[in-house]
Formats: structure tokens, sequence, C-alpha cells
């Protein structure tokens, strides 16, 4: 019994027809938090977090869709290390199963939520056993829900879960390469003869090629596979040349990153054995021109791009933005200067000084969201792939002011 009335102490919570409530539901821990003390407001937290959790049992969806956004919550305003220790596989595969009914029971809004908590999941756990663990469950069911296309509004969420967990669980490269190729079959699908293609919306281009180049920036070995990567860069070039500002420019970062990791040189040092050739049957010379002359074609679409007037409609900010960073990818084309971005961190300043580092980068700050600042400042993993530093620790709570938009205050 106790069990029950806990389910339903955590629906009455949670469960309401006004959307406003999920608002409420969120800020529900703030409003308890007039305890005062560290093992207080901790024993408030979790206790919330087990409420929220016991209502990802409940039957009525938008019940559950409320839960999973009140765990995101919190997951973003504190690191929730105690509660991930001891509920840490009930809330991962509470989670899996709002994948995995599909279109059964789970709206595409539960899937995508759920896909975001298991992302949360993982950059809290950061390495070790329990990431690992998060990777080998969840790949599955996440390659099964990304290519059963029964809701495109799911797919971004999707996208950026597989590229966390791998990021932070994968343990190879042979399982990086293979998230990313999930990832590239979602806008272009190996079609069966019964199967009409799809075309891809712009923002779901984006989305897959963003997370695509945060994977491959954390590649060190390439595979040296001619065709591959002529498609690729191909492909990418192409994209240089479509309508919406956001194709382009994740593109454009890829075919820096590309570049900046050395597939034309790795060419190169193949064409010097002239008598080689490679798996399709074209000799490494011939690939390495080809590659060059592709490369001489995305600069000289990056110089359009770096001075475009900018159409009807266009907001000026995006379009310097999108000016910004062609310029700076022909900078880094023409005279090898890579990106140098500084980035205010409470107090401290987080250095990003390549393609690979400003891609993982903005890529993680996307995915946190209002979190970001947070985790910056305390997620120990975070700090290691970053190589940052807070200097300000705010081991007295007397040294913490707290901002307009902060509730509450945990050491």
């Amino acid at each position: 019994m106790g069990k029950r009335n806990s389910q339903r102490k955590s629906a009455a919570m949670f469960d309401s027809d006004d959307d406003s409530s999920v608002t409420s539901s969120s800020t529900a821990l703030s409003d308890l938090m007039s305890v005062s003390g560290a093992e207080d407001v901790q024993f408030v937290q979790d206790s919330f977090l087990d409420q929220a959790l016991d209502a990802l049992d409940e039957k009525r969806g938008s019940t559950r869709e409320k839960a999973l956004s009140s765990i995101i919550d919190a997951f973003n305003s504190n690191m929730q290390h105690e509660f991930v220790e001891k509920k840490f596989a009930t809330l991962l595969h509470q989670c899996l199963a709002s994948i995995k009914k599909g279109s059964k029971k789970a709206s595409a809004k539960e899937i995508a939520l759920a896909s975001h908590a298991i992302g949360c999941l993982a950059l809290t756990v950061g390495c070790g056993d329990n990431a690992r663990e998060i990777f080998e469950e969840s790949i599955r069911p996440l390659d099964e829900s990304l290519t059963s296309r029964i809701d495109v509004s799911k797919t971004p969420s999707l996208l950026e879960c597989l590229a966390i967990i791998t990021f932070v669980g994968g343990n190879d490269q042979e399982e990086t390469e293979r998230s990313m190729d999930m990832m590239w079959r979602v806008i272009n699908p190996k079609l069966g003869s019964n199967v009409v293609a799809v075309k891809p919306s712009a923002s779901l281009i984006a989305n897959v090629v963003s997370a695509w180049s945060f994977l491959l920036s954390t590649v060190s070995n390439l595979k040296l596979n001619t065709k591959n990567w002529q498609n690729s860069i191909s492909y990418l070039s192409s994209l240089l040349d479509k309508e919406d500002r956001s194709v382009r420019i994740a593109a454009g970062e890829a075919l820096a990153l590309i570049f900046e990791i050395g597939v034309i040189d790795k060419f190169s040092a193949k064409s010097d054995s002239a008598s080689d050739t490679t798996q399709e049957g074209s000799k490494p010379l011939e690939s390495y021109i080809f590659l060059q002359g592709l490369k001489g074609k995305v600069i000289n679409q990056c110089k359009n791009l770096s001075i475009e007037a900018g159409g009807k409609g266009s907001a000026k900010k995006d379009l310097n933005s999108q000016r910004n960073l062609f310029r700076d990818i022909l900078d880094f084309f023409e005279y090898g200067y890579s990106p140098d971005i500084s980035m205010k961190i409470g107090g401290d300043s987080l250095q990003a000084s390549s393609w690979s580092e400003m891609i993982q980068l903005n890529f993680i700050k996307h995915f946190l969201g209002g979190g970001f600042i947070k985790h910056m400042q305390e997620n120990e993993f975070l700090h290691e792939v970053f190589g940052f530093s807070p200097k300000r620790k705010y081991l007295n709570t007397n040294e913490h002011r707290m901002s307009g938009g902060e509730k509450v205050s945990c050491p």
C-alpha cells in the first residue's frame, strides 16, 4: 500500500489538464525550499524527485510528461549525485520505457523529454560503469525510435541523446562511428523497394549535421575510406547552397572540423605511394586531387557566405553570425588560424581554441540550456572535457550571493 499511496501523491502533484501546471510542478521544488540547512534542502530535493519518479508509472501521458519536465529541471538546477546514486537504474529504465512505447502509448513530447532526461543523467554520472550502462541499454531503443519515422518532432531530442550518451559512455571509435552512421540514416535512409523517400526538413538536416559533427570532434584516428569522405564533403558542400541559414552554419562548422582533423593531409600522405589503390579501386593520388578540388569549391562558397547581403526577412543577428562564422572558416582554410572564443562562467573564463573544442562547447551548452552554468561550475566530467578548473568554490554559503534567477543554493 505504501508504494500505491506514494504514487497517488505523486500523481496529484503532476496530474493536471492545465498546461501551466508544467511550470507549477517544476517550481514546486523551490516552493518547498523554505527550510534552512544543506541536509534539509537535500532531503526535500530527493523527496521531490522520488515523487516525480513515481509519477512516471502513471497511465496518463500528461502526468508522465510533467514529471519528466520536473526531473530535467532538477538536473539543470543542481548536480543530483545522491539521487542518481540511489535511483540511477530506475530513472534510466523508466525513461527507456517511455521511448520504447513509441506511438502506442507515449507522445512525441514524452519521448523527447525522456531522451533529454537520459542525456542529463549521462552527463551527471560522467565516465564509468553507469555511463557505460546508459550507452548499452539505450542505443537500440534510440535507433529503433529514430528509424520509426512516426513523428519527426521527437527526432532532435533523440539525436541529442544519442550524441551525449556516445560522448560520455562510448568506449571506442567503432561505437562512435556506429552512432554517427545512425544519425546519417535519419536523413539518408537505406530504402527498401516498397519505401518512399521522405524529404528531410531543413531543421532536421541541421540537427543531424550538428550531432554528427559533435561526435566527429571526438574521433582521433580516422579510417581512410576515400569514397565515404568524398561523399560526406560533397554533401556538406551542397548544404552551403541551401536557403536555410541554420543548415549552412551547421555544414560550415562540419567542413571546418573535417579539414582540422586532417582528412586531406592523410590522403596526401597516402598519395606518395602512387602504386597503391584504395578499396574502391581509385589511386590515393586521384582521391587527393579530388578532395583538393572539393576544398577549393568550399573556400569559394565560404567567401560568398562571409559577405552575403541577406535576403528578405532574414534576421540581422543571424546574418551577422553567419558572416562571422564563415570569415573564421576562411581564416582557418587560408591561414591556418583556429577560432578562439572565451566564455565567462561565474568569475572564471572558459577557453576554446579549436573547431573541435568550439563544436563540443556549443553542443553541450545548447543541450543543457539553463543548466549549463551550474554544470560547468560543478560537473567534474565537464571540467575534465574542457580542461576547466573554476577558482571560486562556494564552500561557505555566506560567500554565495544568489542571482535573481537562482532559487536554491546547496554546497
